[in-house]
């Protein structure tokens, strides 16, 4: 590795607090501890799936691919908060995996620190990929492998509820038409929407729909229409349409509030469909709408497969053949299906949704969402999320107003 690359990775540990990202359905626990084997036919994976044990169904396609690549595959799977720094160090000594399933937006910041490869380099087809999905993995005009699924966020919504407070949900259009459900909920005596504001990256993603929604940039948080969408989130808590315990709430606490049954909405995600079924009641989805109708762009969750720099460039051929069996259109529904993802290609999708037909609102959500670091924000990202989450809780707890918060914001973020 070259000298200026080092000096690269060494920047990039600092900035590898971006691994603190959240907004996908990685569940934590502790992974194999294999190191990457020296020739002999074997190549080394490292995922952030380290729920699934070698019994399971992810292990078990790991082993087929490489089998049909021919060679024997080592796997070490890592939380997802562990990964990044294993991988930076890793290559600072130049032993990083073949292949590397990484939280999307840690990508530009591997990217950033010459860890990755470029697709044009290691030859991996993304054609199939939705463009909005495979821009998360973007950083200077190049690709950096492809994603493996996605998921984002949508409203769930309590139908008992809504009936009981008379509002059709086919009404909720936009800003104004969900604001007016929300009025009628809380006269009919039940709670309105509960979501997630809490001071983390969390509380950013869950913010960035309304934002985006209003067509706002991160590049200018005291923008109008930023403004407006943090006036949005005010105004609801004012005005009791949403809880107060928004603002420490995870995106797992405000799940367990929409699950008591006094909900009409949360704005979670598709890792919580499981335990949708499990609530008790109906309940549907629609799209986060945008400020004037429409949906909004949602931030994507979700991995992105890639191929790490190796010493030996003759490592790629194979490595690519990896790739290719894992996100084949075969291989992606079951895998997808069974992390709670959406595919990242039309043709998956539509195999998802005649299979369950309640995956087309999470479909439609996808197709209009987008990545963090997209727009070439790269590692700009980080400083800009916490600068909005700190904005969001001095707007909502009180001590600013929107406008003052979302100035002080842009400042910071400079």
């Amino acid at each position: 590795m070259h000298r200026s690359s080092r000096r690269r990775l060494v920047a990039a540990i600092a900035l590898s607090t971006v691994t603190a990202v959240a907004g996908t359905a990685c569940s934590s626990g502790s992974g194999t501890t294999d190191t990457k084997g020296a020739g002999g036919g074997a190549y080394t994976i490292w995922d952030p799936y380290p729920q699934f044990d070698k019994t399971s169904a992810w292990a078990k396609l790991l082993d087929e691919c490489g089998s049909k690549a021919g060679v024997k595959i080592k796997r070490t799977a890592f939380d997802t908060s562990d990964l990044t720094n294993k991988t930076l160090l890793a290559a600072q000594q130049d032993n990083a995996p073949d292949v590397l399933i990484v939280d999307n937006p840690v990508v530009s910041t591997l990217a950033e620190a010459g860890v990755l490869t470029t697709t044009d380099d290691n030859k991996l087809d993304t054609s199939e990929v939705d463009p909005n999905l495979l821009a998360a993995g973007q950083s200077g005009g190049k690709t950096y492998g492809t994603p493996i699924g996605a998921n984002t966020l949508a409203l769930y919504y309590n139908k008992a509820v809504l009936k009981a407070a008379g509002v059709d949900v086919a009404s909720v259009k936009d800003w104004q038409s969900l604001t007016s459900a929300l009025e009628k909920v809380k006269s009919a005596g039940k709670k309105g929407i509960t979501f997630s504001a809490i001071g983390t990256e969390e509380g950013s993603f869950q913010f960035l729909p309304w934002f985006w929604g209003s067509g706002a940039k991160l590049t200018e948080l005291d923008s109008a229409q930023g403004e407006s969408a943090l006036a949005l989130w005010t105004d609801w808590l004012k005005k009791g349409y949403a809880p107060n315990s928004v603002i420490n709430n995870t995106q797992t606490t405000s799940w367990q509030e929409f699950a008591s049954g006094d909900y009409a909405f949360a704005e979670n995600g598709t890792w919580q469909l499981a335990n949708a079924d499990k609530a008790g009641f109906d309940y549907g989805v629609l799209p986060i709408p945008a400020s004037a109708g429409g949906n909004a762009s949602a931030p994507t969750g979700g991995e992105f497969v890639t191929l790490p720099v190796q010493g030996d460039p003759g490592r790629y051929t194979t490595s690519q053949k990896l790739v290719t069996c894992l996100t084949s259109t075969e291989n992606l529904n079951a895998t997808d299906t069974a992390l709670s993802y959406v595919a990242p290609t039309a043709d998956v999708q539509n195999k998802q949704v005649a299979a369950k037909a309640g995956l087309k609102p999470w479909v439609d959500a996808v197709k209009a969402a987008k990545g963090r670091t997209s727009e070439d924000l790269g590692t700009k990202y980080p400083k800009i999320s916490e600068q909005m989450w700190k904005a969001v809780q001095s707007a909502l707890s009180g001590v600013e107003s929107p406008k003052d918060a979302l100035a002080k914001a842009q400042s910071a973020a400079q």
